[in-house]
């Protein structure tokens, strides 16, 4: 049986997160966890290009994996007096996104000015990402303005900016693409 796509429920601008409370689609909660479902549909777009190393693409699918835990995460209501924690963060998931950062990090050429969006398709993509990425992370903020968010969902989402920055610095180093300084 093919499920219906629409519902009609959301019509007067409310959602249901987990549990099945409504809430208006334009609240923090939902700002926060809309914003992180665009950043992985942006980082779908940068695994998606011919032009993208496997070994990255394999790190990004990785991310959305995590960014689609997040989004379940932030979905659900937290209770009065509850701190409840992003479970899949745990286990070294902050670690392994270190490392993959100085993995890139350690294979681009050192620079010492302020890097410009652009160069090379991937590289303008991967920057496209990192201010949506910017962007999550001052959703998340005005989120726990309202209500208790994990911190180490911040933690990962202000991480997952720094790693966009050099995959864009390394998409440009493979290309042989000259960096975009800004030029005071």
């Amino acid at each position: 049986m093919k499920s219906q796509l629409y519902t009609r429920t959301g019509d007067n601008g409310t959602t249901s997160l987990v549990g099945g409370e409504r809430v208006k689609k334009n609240s923090a909660r939902l700002e926060a966890y809309g914003t992180v479902d665009e950043l992985s549909s942006c980082l779908g777009r940068i695994a998606s290009d011919p032009e993208c190393p496997s070994e990255v693409k394999g790190q990004i699918m990785e991310v959305q994996n995590e960014l689609f835990n997040i989004g379940s995460y932030l979905a659900t209501a937290v209770g009065d007096g509850e701190t409840p924690c992003c479970g899949s963060l745990g286990g070294g998931v902050m670690q392994t996104l270190e490392d993959w950062i100085d993995a890139l990090d350690e294979q681009t050429p050192k620079i010492r000015a302020f890097v410009l969006p652009g160069g090379c398709v991937l590289a303008s993509e991967a920057h496209v990402a990192r201010t949506v990425c910017r962007r999550a992370e001052r959703r998340l903020l005005d989120l726990s303005d309202e209500e208790y968010v994990d911190p180490a969902v911040i933690t990962y989402i202000n991480r997952l900016s720094d790693y966009l920055f050099i995959a864009a610095r390394y998409f440009n180093f493979l290309k042989w693409e000259e960096e975009v300084v800004w030029k005071k």
